[in-house]
């Protein structure tokens, strides 16, 4: 074989962009004065490595700070990639399996044609193609050569040998041939051909049996490396070696181990236990798309987060549902990283149903990208004391675990990045608290706490790579834990086409296709009912009770109350149930759900014959062999209003704290069964004989009389004015509940003038009471209904009432409802949505919030084209205060775009263009802002502070200011960069504004010369009041001089 001399680098090599993996075989290059065969030198002396030798050869290699820097980077990728306990095995190979068999190393070398001629590197096509990290690199060609150059001689690379093992020579330090490894040590009949270089057999080191070197380690200290592989050299020649894969495939393809036996079945096991598709407990599937949320502050002072509300045009639906939402995230997710996505969603809205499609659907083979789905309902999971494995979390032991041995769980661990793992129910687990905080460690064979297990999953130390799905309900503990997810969905509520179609299907299913119309028309006369019927178990719960009505015949009728809806479903159960078992139930609902729990095992009855009933009406569901759960969260609150409803053992004086209208600090109850309060006030205020009468014995229904009276007091004396949104809507749903007369009334014309609702989400039923309430109240009303995200269609049925006089909303939805009623042609409706609608005052905080304010102006300028001010839209024309607070980055950014619509706010009074993270407008936007002038007659206050303004803006302002002289009142320059010309500037124009009271040019960088300037332009404008003009490069004492000069000059 003819070599050339070498060429190229080491470092220049290794920056490249070569797979380290691919550089096989390293041999020495002889000194030689011609070109000559090399061979490997068998004897015993030169195979192996004296401490000496190996000394120089490190000593060779730290000659200079680059050489160093480069091994350091070798050793890191050493490590990355051989001593990772989570890889499926030593030999994989990692960088082949993410670039591609074909994208290997190979740069082919030609030797010179003469002599001491250094040969040319030959270029790719593909290198002037592309870019080089993105190159494809041709193969390496059986005789093609690799030089690396290091300061004791030079390394050749060959790739006839297999991945991890290496042969280094180097002249100059003694070496003639050494075999370094990593993994398996392949069968020599494996590694050379008989036309390659020869590697003779080594002799093994005294100490170390079945080593090659004194220098290499035993088995103990490479606890990942097979046994055989330190032997399978032994006792073999060079004469038993056939070609190596390398001479007959030079792109040999990279096969994946096979998985062990047992992995296998377990999978199997797997996908048989979740082939059959769930069904939903709530009544057939409706097909619904997530909307991507995220998570806010709260309003309140504490620390807890809690969905955030956008506008109902903002929604950014995820179509395809929750496994193409899968496949989508899992596409952006970093190797290595686990990735937690959460499904948030109220009570009913069919979270879990989703979830248990999500493992169904891997079954059937439609998420490949997952090897194993765990499903686990978290209600499985929350049991005392440090018990837990991993195994009892992947595979509970009380839900049919399947058979899960060392083998499995090593394999999982080994490979995370292909593990999918479900937690349903997440709110239910009372470890979930702080778990981003919580003590974890690594995985280890002694049991833990549920904890522990928690907190290694969030903080990404236990099963790291792996993808972690959640669904909960949107409670404030549960932020915390989701704060760093990467990413969180919403479950939606129907809209009412899919109502229509859920009940559609819900009649067929049930062989009724017939009663399908005339339950609808129930439902319609029933409009309370009918905007429940937007979450899926309420509309469950009318689909039974109707078909129950329409089976007794005609003059059947729905209930205008959820409270009458179940009692209307639980009314014939208790009939036929044994004595008492309602009552129990109850109690078991109410304790339960004081626990934060919804699941009961078999044993916590009270009989087998109150299980056996309950059972079998439907109102508990066997989840595990000895676990039961309540069929709905609804129907277990609904259980346990009836138990605070009737029970004895609890003070009168207790009973309104349950009704959670109070502040937190007041009452004990965390409001955990949230339907209680509104379930509660109907058992309590309806009638006797059709309700609480209807489940429990009449002794023990005459005790609500007391407890009437106590709520009738409370509700009595609620200042109205006093409650936050939330609880305020909480009110009126528990004064409709009541169906009393008197409690709505005056419930009703107790509300405040102006309500606002800022921030808090706003469903279909808060629309209705809310609006009854308005009605009954006989008074006018203003509503802000900014982020509530409220439907277009909802936000109409608001504004169409006589009593509200104006709303606030956000522009976008405001607009959907206008373009809504000019297509469904309802003249009237759009004339009061636009009369009604204001935006003063207005506050620019994004992007978004100018470009609706620009629509809002090309609209009204599409409607108004000749611009006949007594047609213009009363938002823009009433619009007198406007601010603008984007920041620095977005401020610049965004401002030219409020600089084209301002002169369509005619009557601006307040501009306010100070941030506390300033907008940084600068002196091009002074120079745009100034152009509006002329149209802007009626500005009284301008602040241009800390806007970045220096004297080139300053003079372009003064220019422009004569324009406003007659309304300008306020002038803020404050905290910009104005010097000595620009205040010269201002001074001239300063006797020209003859409104002008107050005027503020602090913290500029004027010095005396320009304050001199000031003072003196002020002397002659009387009308001025103030003159702040305190800056740190005016020496103190002539501020002094000039404010005894000027009394008005203000120096603080």
């Amino acid at each position: 074989m003819e070599l050339g001399s070498p060429e190229g680098s080491y470092l220049e090599l290794l920056n490249s962009d070569a797979d380290p993996l691919h550089l096989y075989h390293l041999y020495d290059q002889m000194d030689l004065a011609g070109e000559e065969e090399i061979e490997l030198n068998s004897e015993t002396d030169m195979d192996t490595i004296n401490c000496d030798q190996f000394s120089k050869l490190l000593q060779d290699m730290e000659m200079d700070e680059e050489t160093r820097e480069a091994y350091a980077n070798i050793a890191e990728l050493d490590q990355y990639v051989f001593q990772d306990t989570q890889l499926e095995g030593l030999s994989k190979d990692l960088f082949i399996q993410h670039i591609g068999p074909e994208e290997g190393f190979g740069e082919n070398v030609e030797g010179p044609a003469e002599s001491g001629e250094k040969p040319q590197k030959r270029r790719f096509p593909e290198e002037h193609a592309m870019d080089s990290k993105h190159r494809k690199l041709v193969p390496p060609s059986r005789t093609s050569l690799n030089y690396l150059d290091l300061p004791a001689g030079h390394i050749q690379i060959f790739t006839t040998l297999p991945q991890g093992l290496w042969q280094i020579s180097g002249v100059g330090t003694g070496l003639s041939s050494v075999l370094v490894y990593h993994g398996e040590m392949p069968q020599v009949n494996q590694l050379l051909s008989s036309s390659s270089p020869t590697v003779p057999s080594l002799p093994e080191s005294p100490d170390r049996p079945g080593s090659t070197s004194p220098f290499a380690p035993s088995t103990a200290d490479l606890p990942g490396m097979p046994e055989p592989a330190l032997t399978s050299r032994v006792n073999e020649t060079e004469d038993t070696t056939p070609p190596s894969p390398c001479q007959e495939d030079p792109e040999p393809s990279i096969k994946l181990p096979k998985w062990p036996e047992s992995v296998e079945r377990f999978q199997h096991s797997l996908q048989d236990k979740y082939q059959a598709l769930p069904g939903s407990p709530s009544g057939p599937l409706v097909a619904m798309e997530l909307v991507r949320a995220r998570l806010e502050r709260g309003s309140n002072k504490s620390q807890e987060r809690e969905l955030a509300t956008p506008d109902w045009t903002e929604r950014q639906l995820a179509h395809g549902g929750l496994a193409e939402v899968l496949r989508v995230v899992g596409d952006s997710r970093r190797s290595r990283e686990t990735q937690v996505v959460a499904v948030l969603g109220k009570a009913g809205q069919g979270k879990s149903h989703w979830a248990r499609t999500v493992s169904h659907i891997w079954a059937q083979g439609q998420l490949p990208q997952y090897d194993f789905v765990f499903y686990v309902p978290c209600q499985c999971l929350d049991r005392p004391g440090d018990t837990y494995h991993l195994r009892d979390l992947l595979c509970p032991p009380n839900l049919q675990p399947l058979a899960m041995n060392d083998e499995v769980i090593d394999h999982i661990v080994r490979q995370p990045d292909r593990v999918l793992l479900i937690l349903d129910a997440f709110e239910e687990l009372e470890a979930q608290d702080s778990l981003l905080h919580g003590p974890c460690g690594p995985l280890s064979p002694e049991p833990c706490s549920l904890r522990g297990l928690l907190a290694g999953l969030f903080q990404r130390k236990l099963l790291r790579g792996c993808t972690l799905l959640l669904t909960a309900r949107p409670r404030g503990r549960l932020a915390q834990s989701l704060s760093k997810a990467d990413a969180i969905f919403e479950v939606p509520s129907f809209s009412t086409k899919q109502a229509q179609i859920y009940m559609r299907h819900y009649f067929e299913n049930s062989g009724t296709a017939g009663s399908h119309d005339k339950a609808l028309g129930l439902l319609e006369g029933q409009p309370f009912l009918l905007t429940h019927s937007h979450s899926p178990v309420l509309c469950s719960a009318v689909c039974q009770l109707s078909k129950a009505l329409l089976d007794q015949g005609a003059g059947a009728q729905l209930p205008c109350t959820l409270t009458g809806l179940y009692v209307g479903l639980l009314g014939p159960a208790a009939q036929n149930s044994p004595p008492g078992a309602l009552v129990e139930l109850a109690k078991l609902a109410w304790e339960l759900g004081r626990r934060h729990q919804s699941t009961l095992q078999e044993t916590q009855f009270p009989s087998v014959e109150v299980k056996t009933w309950a059972v079998a009406q439907g109102l508990m569901q066997q989840t595990t062999e000895a676990q039961l759960a309540f069929s709905s969260f609804l129907l277990q609150c609904f259980l346990g209003a009836v138990w605070l409803a009737q029970c004895n053992e609890m003070k009168d004086k207790e009973l309104p704290q349950y009704l959670a209208l109070t502040p937190r600090k007041k009452r004990p109850y965390d409001n955990w069964l949230e339907g209680v309060p509104r379930f509660l006030a109907g058992l309590v205020f309806q009638p006797r004989a059709h309700c609480l009468g209807a489940l429990v014995e009449p002794a023990m229904a005459a005790v609500a009389d007391r407890k009437r009276k106590v709520l009738t007091r409370y509700l009595k004396r609620l200042k109205l004015g006093t409650l936050r949104a939330g609880r305020l809507l909480e009110l009126l749903h528990c004064a409709h509940e009541t169906q009393e007369p008197g409690i709505w009334k005056h419930v009703s014309h107790q509300l405040p003038g102006h309500l606002s609702f800022l921030g808090t989400r706003l469903t279909a039923p808060d629309v209705y009471v809310l609006g009854r309430a308005l009605e009954t109240a006989s008074q006018d009303f203003s509503l802000d209904l900014r982020q509530t995200g409220i439907e277009p269609s909802r936000l109409g049925d608001l504004v169409g009432l006589s009593c509200v006089t104006s709303f606030r909303a956000s522009l976008s939805d405001t607009m959907a409802l206008w373009e809504s009623l000019q297509h469904q042609g309802e003249t009237q409706l759009l004339q009061a949505a636009e009369e009604k609608f204001t935006i003063e005052p207005f506050k620019a905080k994004s992007p978004k919030d100018v470009e609706d304010l620009d629509s809002l102006v090309q609209t009204q300028r599409l409607r108004n084209p000749s611009a006949d001010a007594a047609k213009d839209l009363p938002a823009i024309r009433d619009l007198k205060k406007l601010e603008f607070a984007l920041g620095p980055v977005l401020g610049p950014q965004a401002f030219p775009t409020l600089a084209k619509i301002l002169p369509a706010f005619s009557s601006l009074q307040h501009l306010d263009l100070d941030s506390l993270s300033e907008n940084k407008i600068g002196d091009k936007g002074v120079s745009k802002l100034s152009a509006t002038f002329p149209q802007l007659k009626a500005l009284e206050t301008l602040n241009l502070s800390q806007n970045s303004i220096t004297d080139v803006g300053a003079c372009k302002l003064a220019e422009a200011l004569p324009a406003l002289a007659k309304s300008l009142l306020r002038l803020s320059l404050y905290n910009n960069c104005i010097c000595d010309e620009g205040a010269k500037s201002l001074a001239r124009v300063l006797p020209d504004m003859v409104s002008l009271r107050v005027m503020d040019v602090q913290f500029n960088k004027f010095t005396a010369v320009g304050a001199q300037q000031l003072t003196s332009s002020l002397q002659k404008c009387p009308q001025v009041e103030t003159l702040a003009m305190w800056t740190p490069t005016i020496p103190f004492g002539v501020q002094e001089h000039l404010q005894q000069l000027d009394a008005r000059i203000s120096l603080r």
